[in-house]
């Protein structure tokens, strides 16, 4: 198992590349693991702790849940690695779906990736980091506004990744450094800090929240242990949502055969370190019920909780501090999306399945430009959609923009993270000429526990989520008619 000497780049695909429609191979391990790591560490671990603690109430279950799910994502980088070095196409779960189940399924994954869950990731953290700029400027949320300057930042982030995958790269890189330093940091700094001063307590750990009392607990009767571990779960994998990032854009990796499974196992790995290591510093520095009570600013008032004990001066210049860096998080984050993101709808429409026009590549920049500017064109329209429906449907008024769409993205993205890794038992079976440059361990215990778990976690989700769970099963589903018209068009204008 693990890597062959034969380090080919052969991966006989289902059809050949137009070479005049390739990109250039500009990504070198270092950018590739900034992509894995920048696109996963942006709002899910500042702004979901607060709510995991008031879900879950309990500290051990909740750090449990941090580390399954970089497990469960180490478990699925192992299958992603093989099909990744076997396929280093652009495109990432498109291309493995493809070759797997066909076209018509490849095509709903690239459907529902286009039109709803990265423009809703795109617009979920443009509108969390509008939300920031508020908090920092001590401005009063205004609707209109805060979505205009949503849809700019969305805008100049795609000009950005058109003028060049290096640039994009580049911006990758530099958040990535600032925002994984300075989480490392936040983890370390109440542990220094309490040599000298009294801000980390052991009880903390052990404090907890009455379960008539969580938000899972209801009328009917209080929250199991099971409704609880998966609602602190969903949140938890929206942490961790992204952590493929690197697969879309395989075709423009160096070495791609060596790099993206060194990417995939050492991104995640990061990841689940600063994302434990800021727990334990969350509950250290505050109870249960103070995290709860935070809800998504659970940063801020660790760093009020810290450095008020040394001077109210310096707990004011730590939460700045701690705004801008998660507003460069979330910059970083945006960016990623909008780097990997439109290269699945560029790969369809290089393969003749959606719009020709979006496989399209720039003369001089060498990138997928429309496949980007339309993607930012989506995250537009679906940042102000659903602060129209949020504002019009009674019963959704209570919601935010920023947890309706982390919810919609978690469920339909699931469907197909399962499907992407059946494909790798799929294909050792249907195409076992393909090269594997890399061979995954632990087949096929592996990809059974990886499925396991996601069975599990998606009837939670569609039991605790019905409305969610129903409009992104539809909007899926919304993509047939149009896939049997656009491959008919398209075999039409070909003969």
């Amino acid at each position: 198992m693990g890597w062959r000497q034969n380090m080919s780049s052969s991966t006989a695909p289902s059809s050949p590349l137009d070479q005049s429609r390739s990109l250039r191979r500009d990504l070198g391990l270092g950018m590739g693991i900034a992509l894995v790591v920048g696109n996963v560490i942006g709002s899910g671990i500042f702004a979901k702790p607060g709510g995991i603690a008031a879900d879950a109430g309990d500290f051990t279950m909740i750090i449990s849940a941090w580390v399954v799910g970089g497990v469960v994502c180490l478990l699925g980088a192992l299958c992603y690695a093989e099909l990744s070095a076997m396929m280093p196409q652009a495109g990432g779960l498109y291309v493995y779906i493809r070759e797997a189940y066909g076209r018509p399924l490849a095509f709903l994954f690239g459907w529902c990736d286009f039109l709803f869950s990265r423009p809703a990731s795109i617009g979920a953290l443009s509108v969390f980091f509008v939300t920031l700029l508020n908090d920092l400027r001590g401005a009063e949320p205004l609707v209109v506004r805060d979505i205009f300057l949503a849809c700019v930042l969305i805008a100049s982030m795609a000009t950005v990744n058109i003028l060049g995958v290096v640039w994009g790269g580049r911006v990758q890189a530099g958040t990535t450094l600032i925002k994984a330093g300075f989480l490392g940091l936040m983890a370390l700094i109440p542990f220094l800090l309490a040599l000298k001063f009294d801000v980390i307590s052991g009880a903390n750990y052990s404090s907890s929240i009455a379960v008539e009392e969580l938000r899972t607990s209801s009328d009917e009767g209080v929250a199991s242990w099971g409704t609880r571990f998966a609602a602190a779960m969903l949140a938890v994998m929206w942490a961790y949502n992204g952590w493929h990032g690197i697969t879309p854009v395989a075709e423009e990796v160096k070495n791609p055969q060596r790099n993206i499974p060194i990417s995939l196992f050492g991104g995640i790995g990061i990841l689940i370190l600063l994302y434990v290591g800021a727990n334990l510093a969350y509950h250290g520095s505050l109870t249960m019920e103070q995290m709860a009570a935070a809800d998504t600013s659970v940063p801020h008032s660790m760093m009020n909780a810290v450095f008020g004990e040394v001077g109210p001066k310096y707990a004011d210049h730590a939460k700045v501090a701690m705004s801008l860096v998660i507003m460069c998080s979330v910059f970083g984050a945006v960016n990623s999306n909008l780097l990997n993101g439109p290269r699945v709808s560029f790969a369809m429409g290089r393969d003749g399945v959606f719009f020709r026009k979006m496989g399209h590549v720039h003369a001089k920049f060498q990138t997928p430009s429309v496949a980007i500017a339309v993607q930012a064109c989506m995250a537009v329209l679906l940042v102000i959609s659903s602060a129209i429906v949020i504002r019009t449907v009674e019963s959704l008024k209570d919601r935010d923009v920023f947890g309706m769409l982390t919810d919609y993205i978690v469920f339909s993205s699931s469907i197909f993270y399962m499907l992407a890794v059946a494909s790798v038992v799929v294909l050792r079976f249907k195409r076992p000429d393909l090269e594997r440059p890399y061979r995954m361990l632990g087949y096929p215990v592996v990809p059974i526990i990886y499925l396991a778990f996601y069975a599990w976690f998606m009837v939670y989700v569609f039991l605790d989520k019905s409305f969610e769970s129903v409009v992104g099963i539809v909007l899926i589903l919304l993509g047939l008619p149009l896939y049997l018209s656009l491959w008919s068009g398209n075999r039409q204008e070909a003969d």
